[in-house]
């Protein structure tokens, strides 16, 4: 498997001029977040990553965990890797200063988390599950439950885990049948939880657990469900480890990919009731569970950005070095990076990334507007943005990286079938996340229902007017007309969508499901048209005033040229998909299958 380089270069003017890290800089509190800084940041985790993450991901993925009698032990190095990892405070880059973290912007720290997920994606699940944890503990737990595991979750000392899925409450979470019972001031937790990422390890002191429980009294369906903290082990008055709770990883599963995460079997109160605290008010669990979920959903949309990059990296690096046929035009002994077709899926493969990077960034950015810009009504409005956009960058990104890993495999030819050159793992890595935290249907139901249909389409008609300003003044540099030209048309498409789902969705929801994910791509390539060819209009402006890097911004241009050709005309197809071919759906007898 190739080396993984963090692509620094590439990250830090996605970061500058898509996220707007300006802009964010000059927020209250972040006035020491400035070009050295981040740039210095990006620097040491790029060396992590490389030099201590990227190494372990193929021989962590053939070793996989072993589960013991309930004792998880993870595979060679992994344990060696978290102990700097933390030692090195980077689990504690994106926490709260308040509990010991660094407090630094979701756009600072999105590019560092992209940096894990593409040298060591299995490893960096463990992070992004208990910053999730500590996300909806700060959100929602009294202060007593702040300053007992929140420091040492920071810290990366304790990890933590969100306990939903279980064996007949798949999506489905009215289904819930875990049971809590409450005694004094706590609560007997009985059930079983399945597919709990780092459900047990042997990286951390203690595991917190969030687990979603119904109370005896609780009205039925998603209304009647609470959560509780269940640690693994109980935690003393003066924060030292008490005795074990009665909870067990009753087996690990066998997956398709991502063997170096240890995904669990969960199962409590085998022996009385696992002891846990009720976390804000009854029958609100689903709510607060939310803070975590939307905070991992954008961090599973980056996962695909990761992915995506380290396959590209791989398949580039392949192509650089193989020699096969003779490219047309070319010598004998020209590698295949040479061949018209290989160079057209590497191309495709990078501008589809830069897309999706953009994408991610710019959602980082506006996260950080919402939650510390001093004007209120900046603040909705980047919340409006961020809200519309997670489903997008969830699915649309992780989509994405199926199809790019699936390039990958192709670069190799024959080889990339086989599992010792690496090109697989990442393709079966990647077809995890289009599942985990939301189906891609789930993320496209959401988004035309929650995110466009009940809001009339303001959100969406608020994004389409960014879009058609940023192509306005693209039209004067000769370089863009064309890239404009093809993002106008596209954006008219989403308009045009977007008036179809709100004609409909009140009369027709089921005509509006089955046209959901169409149009969830079309969102997507748009969205990423318009951003690929910001960056390259920024590119063509700092070319006309003579800058230092010329080579990498004509490739700027170059790319959204690609994404403008190549890609921005799917969203024609899943229009007609989208608007001819959901009463199809529907209509279609279901004795037919």
């Amino acid at each position: 498997m190739t080396a993984y380089n963090a692509p620094i270069r590439d990250m830090l003017f996605a970061m500058k001029e898509i996220g707007g890290l300006p802009t964010i800089s000059a927020l209250p509190g972040n006035e020491e977040v400035g070009d050295d800084l981040v740039g210095a940041i990006l620097e040491e985790a790029g060396k992590f990553a490389g030099n201590v993450l990227a190494p372990l991901n193929q021989t962590a993925d053939r070793q996989g965990c072993r589960c013991v009698d309930g004792v998880v032990t993870t595979p060679d190095g992994i344990k060696e890797a978290y102990i700097a990892f933390r030692e090195n405070g980077w689990n504690a880059m994106p926490a709260d200063a308040e509990y010991g973290g660094q407090g630094l912007p979701a756009l600072v720290s999105t590019p560092v988390l992209e940096m894990w997920k593409a040298s060591n994606m299995a490893f960096s699940l463990c992070q992004m599950l208990t910053m999730g944890a500590v996300s909806a503990i700060a959100h929602h737990g009294n202060q007593e439950q702040k300053a007992t595991y929140l420091p040492k979750m920071v810290e990366g000392a304790w990890t933590g885990t969100m306990n939903l899925t279980e064996p007949q409450a798949g999506s489905d979470l009215a289904a819930v049948r875990t049971r809590a019972v409450p005694e004094g001031d706590h609560y007997r937790v009985t059930g079983t939880k399945i597919f709990i990422t780092w459900g047990e390890n042997d990286v951390a002191e203690n595991i917190i657990h969030l687990v979603l429980a119904r109370l005896p009294d609780a009205p039925p369906g998603v209304k009647g469900i609470s959560l509780f903290i269940v640690p693994k082990f109980l935690v003393n008055a003066d924060g030292s480890l008490g005795a074990r709770n009665d909870l067990v990883c009753s087996s690990i599963e066998h997956k398709l990919g991502i063997h170096g995460s240890p995904t669990a079997v969960m199962s409590f109160g085998d022996s009385g009731g696992a002891i846990g605290y009720l976390m804000g008010e009854p029958n609100r669990g689903l709510e607060y569970m939310f803070t975590m979920m939307n905070h991992a959903r954008l961090n599973v949309g980056l996962e695909g950005v990761a992915i995506s990059e380290r396959a590209y990296q791989q398949a580039r690096d392949y192509a650089r070095e193989r020699v096969q046929g003779r490219p047309i035009g070319a010598e004998a002994g020209t590698p295949i990076i040479g061949h018209p077709d290989v160079r057209r899926m590497l191309l495709d493969m990078k501008a589809r990334i830069d897309a999706m990077r953009a994408l991610a960034y710019y959602t980082a950015g506006r996260m950080d507007i919402a939650h510390g810009h001093p004007d209120e009504r900046a603040r909705k409005e980047a919340q409006a943005l961020v809200d519309l956009l997670t489903p997008i960058v969830k699915a649309w990104c992780t989509e994405n990286s199926i199809q790019i890993a699936s390039l990958g495999v192709q670069v190799h030819g024959g080889v990339g079938f086989v599992e010792e050159t690496g090109a697989a793992q990442h393709y079966r890595d990647a077809r995890i996340t289009t599942i985990y935290e939301g189906t891609t249907a789930i993320q496209a139901n959401d988004l035309v229902g929650r995110k466009i249909a009940r809001d009339g389409g303001a959100a969406a008609a608020a994004l389409i007017a960014l879009m058609r300003a940023s192509i306005a003044e693209w039209k004067g540099e000769d370089e863009m007309l064309l890239v404009a030209q093809r993002a106008e048309a596209a954006v008219g498409v989403l308009e045009r969508a977007v008036q179809w789902i709100l004609d409909r969705h009140g009369e027709t929801p089921a005509l509006t499901a089955a046209g959901a994910v169409p149009f969830l791509h079309l969102a997507g390539i748009v969205a990423g048209g318009w951003l690929i060819g910001k960056q390259a209009a920024i590119a063509a402006r700092e070319l006309k005033g003579g800058a230092a890097d010329p080579e990498f911004l004509r490739s700027k241009i170059a790319l959204a040229r690609h994404y403008a050709l190549q890609v921005s005309p799917h969203a024609d197809g899943y229009l007609v998909a989208m608007m001819d071919g959901a009463d199809n759906v529907v209509e279609f007898d279901l004795a037919w299958f």
